[in-house]
């Protein structure tokens, strides 16, 4: 079993100071660019001999933070992956950003959470809110109510030193339907571009080398930021990239789909990390090759 013990109590102390988007730059520039996923799905609990319940999730979870600590700039679990198990995979959910934090690993909450009025409120409340333990480092949004339904989020990760990830232009092919759209006559992703640029003005102006208001864009999408006029590097603020690996992104990609935003390029891989498991090392290892390929990436 892991050796980390957690508490999961105080999860307001850590977010005095340095907002997330700082707090990124530095920890890319100290630990080379990847966020490991933490997906543990079935067949990765089967693969590494874990029962496929909330026990199990705990451990594989807690042995991947355990094994990149350190090592790399932020891991991303997956909630849809604890929820499956009702409470006990929230508490689990829980243990691992105790975890993360315990060990001064940025943890990105993937919820992909998106609704209106009080509704939002208590997302935000449970995923951003000073001292709720359900709150990491940064939460992944959905926008597709309207940018500024996510208001709530928004202020309360600014107001607590955390970040956020606004879905913005996804790998999967049903995205570009709601994407690429014209709404009075922009793109809805340059729309949202524009408004996280927006949000981010107060932390740039006062010098932050990122704001705190990032985008989720798939490292497999290709020339669609340029053909539908997605300004990235006008966002300011951190470009969450999942698809790194398995599902065919890799450094050309990365430097084809991002260009001028490099610099702000959180590329996210988890299987191929992942599948290397159970040993800590091999994780590590995985890790580590990744990990190199890709600060090669964004340096240009």
């Amino acid at each position: 079993m892991s050796a980390i013990t957690t508490s999961t109590t105080g999860a307001g102390e850590r977010f005095a100071g340095a907002g997330f988007g700082t707090r990124l730059s530095e920890a890319m520039a100290a630990r080379g660019p990847l966020c490991v996923g933490i997906d543990p799905h079935v067949g990765l609990l089967q693969r590494w001999g874990l029962p496929d319940d909330a026990r199990g999730v705990r451990e594989f979870s807690l042995r991947v933070v355990e094994a990149v600590a350190g090592q790399v700039a932020a891991v991303k679990p997956q909630s849809a992956f604890f929820e499956r198990y009702g409470s006990a995979g929230m508490a689990a959910l829980e243990e691992t950003i105790a975890a993360c934090r315990a060990a001064d690993l940025l943890c990105v909450v993937d919820a992909k959470r998106g609704d209106i009025g009080t509704t939002m409120d208590g997302y935000a409340d449970a995923f951003l809110g000073k001292d709720s333990t359900l709150a990491g480092d940064a939460v992944t949004l959905s926008p597709y109510l309207g940018f500024e339904t996510l208001r709530p989020a928004i202020d309360a990760a600014l107001a607590t030193g955390r970040g956020v990830f606004v879905l913005a232009l996804t790998s999967n092919p049903e995205g570009a339907q709601v994407q690429h759209a014209l709404a009075d006559g922009v793109p809805v992703a340059a729309l949202i571009a524009r408004q996280a640029a927006a949000a981010n003005a107060v932390e740039i102006e006062a010098g932050a080398p990122l704001g705190s208001i990032g985008l989720v864009v798939g490292a497999t999408v290709g020339s669609a930021a340029r053909h539908l006029g997605v300004d990235l590097g006008a966002v300011r603020g951190p470009l969450l990239a999942p698809g790194v690996g398995a599902q065919g992104g890799g450094a050309a990609q990365i430097r084809d789909v991002f260009a001028e935003a490099l610099g702000a390029v959180l590329p996210s891989s988890s299987r191929d990390v992942l599948r290397a498991g159970p040993d800590a090392g091999d994780l590590l290892a995985a890790a580590q090759a990744i990990n190199e390929e890709l600060r090669h990436a964004v340096a240009g």
